[in-house]
């Protein structure tokens, strides 16, 4: 957020996953006859636009993962949208960092409160150390060798625990706080900035058990922000689980959504896959994706 980025610099350690926003822009042949009420109108929980009174097109994108679920799904579909329609390359890396400011510019005129890093992690992909000052967004992959990163995938699981939340409320909160002086809250954000720093380390020199320590401790910095991150529920989960995990953490802004765990081995992962299913809980085994947004024309 720039109420803290911009006096004092932020970071965030960020990882693309392959859990997908797909669109499509095509002309609006064959649509059906009133579907849509004037030169614009949205459907659904994605999308569905049409842009355009003389040979307009057909703007439409979606998703399986529900928007609120902690994943970055908002900003990856509002990144979406913005490469179908502005009908651009975006090849290379700078173009994906453009599109991402782009679209956080977007939520920002339309009020929505939010950072930016979901746009930057969603378009440019892969696993990146990013940093925020005043004077833009840099940011640089994490180097970390292959065989290490398919162990880590392999011990990772992704549990949604099917409450969504709407994380511009808790971002209301927590900037609330700060900009009452909370010393709670600075001490908190300054932790989560430099953990994005100790994370980065912990994966390039490949110490799992300090990586999972440290994301754990997110969990607490972030109850620090305000009490709404994190619900019975979700300190439920993570007893339930204590016994087969090194760590883990509730995505996004918590108080719902979607909980990263690391399990301590297969066999652990297995347990802990039991006792969240167990819970009528939706557990996905998930991938790092390094691609990022693309485009494709047919």
């Amino acid at each position: 957020m720039s109420y803290f980025a911009e006096p004092f610099g932020g970071a965030t350690l960020n990882a693309a996953i392959n859990v997908y926003v797909e669109g499509q822009l095509q002309t609006a042949e064959g649509e059906e006859e009133g579907l849509f009420n004037g030169p614009q109108r949205v459907s659904g929980p994605a999308g569905k636009y049409i842009i355009g009174d003389r040979d307009p097109l057909v703007v439409k994108y979606g998703t399986s993962i529900p928007t609120g679920s902690g994943l970055g799904t908002s900003a990856t579909l509002n990144v979406v949208w913005l490469a179908l329609v502005r009908r651009e390359e975006v090849t290379t890396r700078e173009d994906k960092m453009h599109l991402a400011e782009l679209a956080y510019e977007t939520e920002k005129t339309l009020g929505i409160i939010g950072g930016k890093q979901d746009q930057y992690a969603s378009a440019v992909g892969g696993i990146n150390l990013f940093e925020f000052t005043s004077e833009g967004v840099t940011g640089e992959p994490v180097n970390i060798a292959p065989d290490r990163l398919a162990e880590l995938e392999s011990l990772m699981l992704l549990c949604y625990t099917g409450k969504a939340r709407l994380s511009s409320n808790i971002h209301r909160n927590v900037w609330g706080n700060f900009r009452a002086g909370n010393q709670t809250t600075l001490n908190a954000l300054f932790s989560l900035r430099q953990s994005a720093y100790e994370a980065r380390d912990a994966m390039e020199q490949w110490d799992l058990q300090r990586l999972a320590d440290i994301i754990s401790a997110q969990r607490h910095y972030m109850r620090d922000l305000d009490a709404s991150t994190s619900n019975e529920q979700i300190e439920q989960l993570f007893d339930l689980t204590a016994p087969d995990v090194l760590g883990g953490k509730p995505t996004g802004a918590g108080g719902g959504g979607c909980i990263l765990f690391i399990a301590r081995d297969q066999q652990a992962k297995e347990n802990c896959r039991d006792r969240l299913e167990a819970q009528h809980l939706h557990v996905l085994n998930v991938a790092f994706d390094f691609e990022g947004v693309v485009v494709t024309r047919q």
